[in-house]
């Protein structure tokens, strides 16, 4: 326990962030009281159809403690039911969760607070009929990555640095070797894995030509006509720009790993490579994506993503997928006409992810940083998707 904090008064009950999620995930109904301050409440919380949140800030306990009105305080709390308290790390929300246990009140502590809850990233398995698939998932975030196995050998796409050790593990528990790392595109939200990967590992750290021509001098460039083998399976490029100039897909069997191209309920933004003077152009790019490169797939491609929202509803194997036809007739680009389109996806563009400018740069590697900053810098949800109402 931090000095800053007192201990709590009685021991309360904990809830880890993978139980926590667990319970989102089958819709429970979940009262939240969030101990920090204001603003870092409203830059980054935990959300969900199912969450009612409150946030007060851990000094009103204090006061409460001091005055006695523990009891007047928990009524300023929405909702019914047990009270789930969350702070940063788990040290204000556990003295708050042990106070009102201590009244008689039936609450709980978020071990960890936030930070354990951006430090989960759980894994499950696509259906694909050419290698094993893994979608890994950060709820914290929505990112999602992939690792493919085949025959001994593994790749991952979009790794999060954060998460290089998962990665090592899982292929070893599949028996395989880790020898591709693969970002789709240059990041904005996320600092990538595929340097550290390639450092600990011998993976080949990959970008497709495009992207690396944007800077990207300590990687493999690849062609968009140049395959990979990953055992006896074939990651074949996609290229998908709009989001980026350097967004590239990959097939594999029946799966696409669409990146930052289109995602389940929408599609996503153009303007974080080149501003909002670029966007416009990069959105026809992104329209070309969605009408033309994309129509070369059939409809039963099972599109994997590189983002979900909150509001995402999940496959029914719990997955982040759905069927490229599915999408064509749920989201209204693939429909538009490329100036309509051009509308939609630059107006009213939500703001930019935290720090996207500085985790841009770690990513081209023109910046460096330590693990600690690293993941400050991408902590919060990565807003890549076009509009605010399609946010993830």
């Amino acid at each position: 326990m931090a000095d800053d904090y007192p201990d709590p008064p009685t021991d309360p009950p904990s809830l880890s962030a993978a139980a926590l999620q667990a319970e989102l995930d089958d819709g429970e109904s979940l009262r939240l009281l969030d101990v920090r301050d204001r603003d870092e409440y409203e830059q980054w919380r935990i959300r969900g159809d199912s969450v009612t949140a409150t946030q007060l800030p851990f000094t009103k306990f204090l006061q409460a403690k001091v005055t006695g009105e523990v009891d007047d305080i928990v009524g300023d709390v929405a909702g019914t039911g047990p009270i789930t308290v969350v702070c940063g790390r788990g040290e204000a929300s556990a003295f708050v969760a042990g106070l009102l246990t201590e009244h008689g009140i039936e609450a709980q502590n978020l071990s960890d607070g936030m930070e354990g809850w951006a430090r989960l990233y759980e894994a499950r398995e696509i259906t694909c009929d050419a290698a094993t698939v893994l979608q890994y998932r950060r709820p914290s975030s929505g990112c999602l990555g992939y690792m493919v196995v085949s025959d001994g050998s593994a790749a991952v796409v979009d790794p999060l640095r954060a998460f290089t050790d998962r990665y090592v593990t899982d292929a070893a528990d599949h028996d395989a070797s880790l020898t591709h790392a693969i970002d789709t595109h240059v990041h904005a939200d996320h600092v990538s894995g595929v340097r550290r990967l390639a450092a600990e590992t011998g993976a080949e750290p990959i970008l497709s030509e495009r992207a690396v021509a944007r800077g990207v001098d300590d990687v493999t460039a690849l062609a968009a006509d140049e395959t990979l083998r990953v055992g006896s399976a074939t990651l074949e490029p996609r290229p998908l720009p709009g989001h980026t100039t350097g967004m590239t897909g990959f097939t594999v069997g029946d799966v696409l790993l669409a990146g930052d191209s289109v995602f389940l309920d929408s599609v996503a933004r153009p303007d974080l490579e080149a501003g909002a003077d670029g966007a416009r152009d990069l959105a026809r790019d992104l329209h070309r994506t969605l009408t033309e490169r994309l129509a070369t797939l059939p409809g039963e491609t099972v599109v994997a993503p590189g983002h979900y929202s909150e509001s995402t509803t999940p496959a029914d194997d719990g997955t982040f997928t759905a069927a490229l036809g599915t999408l064509r007739d749920r989201l209204p680009g693939f429909a538009m006409d490329r100036e309509a389109f051009v509308e939609y996806a630059c107006d009213d563009i939500p703001p930019r992810p935290a720090n996207f400018e500085r985790i841009i740069a770690i990513n081209l590697g023109t910046e460096t940083a330590d693990d600690d900053t690293a993941f400050e810098l991408e902590l919060g949800p990565n807003n890549c998707a076009a509009a605010p109402s399609d946010a993830v």
